[in-house]
């Protein structure tokens, strides 16, 4: 709940982004590995927080059932208490809910901005589901749905197909390919502008990337929005790795040389999301000696590379054998939040979410076909 509430301040912030609507809705999900340091010590560093459009909270909540399903098949009935109980498509959806109650129109609709070719449905129906459970009307809609028949009243009320829209929960528009026309951009400012709780809203979008993140370990930044809470902050740094700037000048030139010289301590990350557009190892090099003198390699920034220590486990993935492989694990945390003016009425962690992968992989998650969905087994 502490990256929930710092995503929140970030986004409110006059002096570092844009203030933002008297109804903020944050859907997150913080993702963690197991750093594994030279003295032997262990502890979960934060790779980033996604702030639009995270996703398997929906598929999350149904994988428990399938490994405890497994666990007896192969007659070990006593592990499945060892499987944590995980359903952050219900904690999501109460964030929706309460966010959509203090919109105050009974009459309005949750509007889930989707793709035109959506492969993670089932990842959205869950939720959806849960939001039908409440009573609570949903409507799925495209970029181009938007344009088309959305409309503002003189309210700034939204009106989509003629409904009115109290939550936009953006499941698409976080890379600029999702923005395939002129008219894309207009339904997104026309959406920006309205009085619709926007899931999330241009700034809280803005405070989950990359450049933030970088920002946000600078020394003195986290007690700029936690002036009075020295535990928080500490809690929060403890799980920052090592983050540089590539701004242009002296202390980006230092970064700049860091990287060439060591480039397998390092990833490269550009301010895109949606997975597989890290950067490591010998290209780091290419994209740094092309780039190091130019404005363009403010687009990223640099980050010490996690050491997690590999486990074996077996992936079942389409079309590949099933084998004894060397994999890596990535924890992702939900958060839900929801500030109606400068009041914190919901700040819930609503679940979690386990991806796995080979770890002959560098990046590449479940879309790509690298990663599976997991679970964790206490032991």
């Amino acid at each position: 709940t502490h990256f929930n509430r710092l995503v929140d301040r970030v986004s409110q912030n006059p002096g570092f982004l844009e203030e933002t609507l008297s109804i903020v809705l944050g859907l997150n999900r913080s993702d963690y590995m197991l750093d594994h340091s030279p003295d032997g010590g262990t502890s979960l560093k934060q790779i980033e927080i996604n702030t639009i459009a995270a996703s398997f909270g929906g598929l999350a909540s149904r994988t428990p059932d399938v490994h405890r399903h497994i666990l007896k098949v192969a007659n070990l009935p006593e592990e499945c208490n060892n499987v944590l109980d995980n359903n952050p498509a219900a904690g999501l959806a109460r964030g929706l809910a309460k966010a959509w109650e203090l919109y105050g129109s009974e009459r309005a609709v949750v509007m889930f901005l989707v793709e035109d070719v959506q492969r993670n449905i089932y990842d959205h129906r869950y939720v959806e589901n849960e939001l039908w459970k409440r009573n609570i009307p949903v409507i799925r809609r495209q970029f181009e749905d938007v344009c088309r028949t959305g409309s503002l009243d003189e309210s700034k009320r939204l009106f989509v197909d003629g409904r009115e829209v109290a939550i936009v929960y953006f499941r698409n528009g976080y890379m600029p390919q999702n923005y395939t026309s002129e008219k894309s951009w207009e339904a997104r400012l026309m959406m920006e502008r309205s009085l619709a709780v926007k899931c999330p809203d241009i700034s809280t979008h803005l405070s989950g990337t990359k450049k933030v993140q970088q920002e946000l370990a600078r020394r003195g930044v986290l007690e700029r929005f936690f002036p009075d809470e020295p535990e928080t902050v500490a809690q929060i740094r403890a799980t920052f790795a090592g983050l540089y700037t590539l701004d242009m000048g002296e202390e980006g030139d230092k970064t700049v040389a860091m990287a060439l010289a060591n480039p397998d301590r390092y990833v490269l990350k550009p301010q895109r999301e949606g997975g597989g557009n890290n950067i490591y190892g010998s290209e780091i090099c290419e994209v740094l000696e092309n780039l190091k003198n130019s404005t363009e390699r403010t687009a990223y920034i640099l980050m010490d590379k996690i050491q997690p220590v590999p486990v074996q486990n077996y992936l079942l993935r389409s079309g590949a054998p099933l084998r004894l492989n060397s994999c890596l694990s990535e924890l992702g945390v939900f958060g839900a939040y929801v500030r109606k003016g400068k009041d914190m009425v919901f700040n819930e962690c609503v679940g979690h979410l386990l991806r796995t992968k080979s770890s002959e992989h560098a990046d590449g998650g479940v879309a790509a076909g690298v990663a599976v969905l997991d679970n964790p087994l206490l032991v």
